[in-house]
């Protein structure tokens, strides 16, 4: 089973975070009124088998985008069924997408509106906002892909299996009595 979704937009402008700079009056960061440089979208999968989060930096995120990634997912899996939980994200409703996972044995499940909260990918994309964006300030693209590499091929080498979504959680183990109308 994959999650996917997608992080970004990726701007090249400066992001507030902690820095090593000492404690003291901070310098006034720089204004981006314009995007000249364009901006980026991560495409990322991750498996929860092995807790691997999978990637690809575009320049748009459209159906053709996401159709490349599974490509991608679909050659590492081959002859096994594969169910891709997903939002409800219009591209991912795109015939030609859907077309393509039923021919090839891929089943898109789509996550309820409004809950993406509890989507397990979200939780590495604030993780990844944190380490890699928090306090930066890239001037170019590939310097903030090399980034963004650097940290998700350490995270790769560290991953577990994802398990047990929220096992000491009140819901799962209600201790009160649940209305219902």
């Amino acid at each position: 089973m994959l999650c996917l979704d997608e992080f970004g937009p990726l701007n090249l402008h400066p992001r507030h975070g902690r820095g090593w700079r000492g404690v003291g009056k901070p310098a006034r960061i720089r204004a981006t009124y314009t995007r000249p440089h364009g901006v980026r979208h991560m495409i990322a999968a991750l498996d929860l088998a092995t807790g691997k989060l999978f990637y690809r930096l575009r320049d748009r995120e459209r159906w053709r985008e996401v159709l490349d990634l599974l490509k991608t997912l679909r050659t590492r899996w081959p002859g096994q069924r594969r169910y891709v939980v997903v939002d409800n994200f219009s591209p991912r409703r795109h015939p030609n997408l859907t077309a393509w996972c039923a021919d090839h044995d891929v089943e898109l499940v789509f996550w309820p509106a409004y809950a993406s909260w509890l989507h397990w990918i979200e939780g590495d994309f604030a993780a990844l906002r944190h380490v890699v964006l928090g306090g930066s300030d890239f001037t170019s693209h590939p310097e903030q892909a090399a980034a963004i590499g650097a940290y998700l091929r350490w995270r790769n080498r560290h991953a577990r299996p994802k398990r047990d979504f929220a096992p000491t959680a009140k819901i799962r183990h209600p201790d009160y009595t649940i209305k219902v109308a």
